[in-house]
């Protein structure tokens, strides 16, 4: 169902205008004699577009398309006007209305216009949630010191051919920075296989690497190439890499200082351009002082080191990875867009996320998305063992050592982020709650410490 409002001082012509709509494209049609009336039927209803008249007495139609972008609601609107004045029209254009149209248009192409401006919103939908693709969970999502360093590390490294070590908990994105690092290398264009070492049965592994000829062994049917031919030209991705079998690791240590294959069952070398980057949530010096990693292997792959940081080190993140989320989460299901109010968002900034970071705060939207009909997010909707989460966890052999700067400059960030958030990101309004002399000051604080409003 398509439902239109038309929003018009004069109620004949709203009523006319709305059994038109109806009649000729058999929209359902719900009309406002106001602009309040018109944002309070906007918050009320699923309208898939807007025909809104500029001159009304009162709120009039400027003033409505200021606060429906105020409001961030994703709704096209349709300006039209009896006046003729289209420099009006264009300065409503310029305010984010999708077109406009006179009052003395036949309806024919009035309802044209009303198709026109949903099928670019859909299309407009579709193209966000593409680019959001493989990647609802991102972890270049933010600007905090450790988002940018991981990020200035892989600019730095991924046009190098070398093998990439990508260390990490799990959760925090190692595969989307796999795939980072294959966008921004020296062949984009080429495959991206990526292989999880962890889910493959120990009998399998090699041939899943490396290929095997037909008849190689039982239920081998027909010769197939393995992740390294079929990544040829591009990148692989061997993920959890320290649960790779040791006789399989001797092998993809020879693939790699050899770059060529032989497929299981086979005698002939196959000649591999592969990037191998590879990923582990396991401390894998421990791995290999317990004999369980080759340690010429982990030297071999351990050519330019890569850590993602956990989200406690990032908190400062979350309220830019919750709107993504959200925004993803709605747009996946099908959703009006949400958004997270304050209290909610430091809720979300006072856990520490140990368990499943990124991954976790990704199932905590979608919970929170589900469990509500409100169109913002409170703190009651936060999940209560996470409200009432007190303790701090000890260091594990995870968390990498920090400077005392490092954590200071987190430790800012997160003050400075959760009171624009209190704000609604009102610069002069944050300033004197944090008790800074001006505008001026903040700004000069946030300039420092990286912070800005994602757009």
């Amino acid at each position: 169902m398509t439902l239109v409002l038309i929003v018009d001082d004069v109620p004949a012509m709203a009523e006319q205008y709305a059994y038109d709509l109806k009649r000729l494209r058999g929209y359902e049609t719900v009309v406002a004699a106001s602009g309040r009336a018109a944002l309070d039927c906007l918050a009320a209803e699923p309208v898939d577009c807007v025909i809104l008249d500029l001159e009304m007495p009162g709120m009039d139609g400027f003033e409505v398309l200021r606060a429906v972008e105020r409001l961030g609601l994703r709704v096209p609107i349709i300006v039209y006007t009896g006046t003729g004045n289209y420099d009006r029209c264009a300065q409503a254009i310029r305010l984010g209305a999708h077109s406009f149209i006179d009052k003395a248009e036949p309806m024919e192409r009035v309802g044209q216009e009303v198709e026109n401006a949903i099928d670019r919103r859909r299309l407009i939908e579709q193209v966000a949630a593409m680019r959001r693709g493989f990647g609802m969970d991102s972890p270049l999502v933010g600007s905090s010191p450790a988002l940018a360093k991981l990020q200035q590390t892989i600019g730095r490294i991924a046009p190098i051919p070398s093998p990439v070590l990508i260390l990490g908990e799990s959760g925090t994105g190692k595969e989307l920075v796999a795939r980072e690092l294959h966008r921004l290398g020296a062949a984009p264009k080429g495959p991206f296989i990526a292989v999880n070492s962890a889910a493959l049965p120990h009998e399998l592994v090699e041939s899943e690497l490396f290929g095997h000829e037909r008849g190689a062994f039982t239920g081998a049917a027909a010769t197939r190439k393995g992740a390294f031919e079929a990544a040829s030209g591009g990148t692989l991705f061997l993920d959890e890499i320290g649960d790779l079998p040791l006789n399989a690791q001797a092998k993809l240590l020879r693939v790699l200082e050899e770059r060529h294959v032989t497929r299981v069952g086979g005698t002939k070398t196959i000649a591999v351009d592969t990037r191998v980057v590879a990923a582990t949530h396991r401390d894998l010096e421990k791995e290999v002082a317990e004999g369980r990693f080759r340690e010429d292997l982990y030297f071999r792959l351990n050519v330019h080191p890569l850590r993602v940081p956990p989200l406690r080190e990032r908190l400062s993140d979350v309220p830019a990875l919750v709107e993504h989320l959200l925004a993803a989460t709605c747009s996946r299901f099908g959703m009006k867009p949400k958004k997270a109010g304050a209290d909610a968002l430091e809720a979300l900034m006072a856990y520490d996320w140990r368990r499943n970071n990124v991954r976790e705060l990704r199932n905590v939207i979608e919970r929170m998305v589900i469990a509500t009909d409100r169109d913002e997010l409170t703190r009651e909707d936060v999940p209560a063992e996470l409200r009432d989460h007190k303790g701090v966890r000890p260091r594990t052999t995870h968390d990498a050592p920090r400077t005392f700067e490092e954590q200071k400059v987190e430790a800012e960030r997160q003050i400075v982020v959760a009171a624009l958030e209190r704000n609604d990101w009102h610069i002069t309004h944050t300033a004197k709650e944090l008790g800074l002399s001006d505008h001026a000051s903040l700004l000069k604080v946030m300039r420092r410490l990286g912070v800005q409003r994602d757009t």
